[in-house]
């Protein structure tokens, strides 16, 4: 078993009553999981899983040659970072930051700076400060992001060259945030 601290990025529907849940996590990195009755009334997942979820996790990994989707057996909510979800411009720009991150994160590949980076930007964005800063604070995530990487100051046009592209809500944000 594996366990770490980690943040739901996407959580896709599996089965009526299961989830495919995409996690950030410290030690790991990008960790995908199922988790079995996460969507049903009872069980020890259930309506504990949510978007931008931060907790500790315990799951265990997928065998050798069956797939990369380990398998969810506890979560221990840290913060369900609520404030996200007091606006339709915060929940996407938060959208935004964890599809950026998924496509450019290998799984199982820890780089604890990034997990650090998605903390401090979901924390910008239920801050004051977001409503001031608007574009400049998302700009300001991609740049890290492309240090991070090792792509130099460029941001996104750093991204969108090693990377092929940036998400399709991006668009959106800039619009809202403007």
């Amino acid at each position: 078993m594996q366990s770490s601290t980690g943040t739901v990025l996407r959580q896709t529907r599996l089965t009526e009553s299961s989830l495919i849940v995409h996690w950030l996590t410290v030690e790991e990195g990008l960790v995908k999981t199922v988790a079995r009755g996460a969507r049903r009334g009872k069980g020890g997942l259930s309506g504990r899983i949510d978007l931008f979820l931060e907790g500790e996790i315990v799951w265990n990994r997928a065998r050798a040659g069956k797939g990369d989707l380990g398998m969810l057996k506890e979560v221990s909510v840290i913060d369900y970072r609520l404030p996200l979800r007091e606006s339709y411009r915060r929940t996407l720009v938060a959208g935004y930051f964890c599809q950026l991150l998924e496509g450019v994160l290998e799984p199982d590949h820890p780089v604890p700076e990034l997990y650090d980076l998605l903390q401090r930007g979901l924390g910008w964005l239920t801050s004051d400060e977001m409503e001031n800063q608007g574009r400049r604070g998302l700009f300001h995530f991609e740049k890290e992001l492309g240090n991070l990487l090792g792509l130099g100051k460029s941001g996104a046009s750093g991204i969108v060259e090693a990377f092929g592209g940036l998400p399709k809500s991006r668009n959106h944000c800039l619009d809202l945030l403007s």
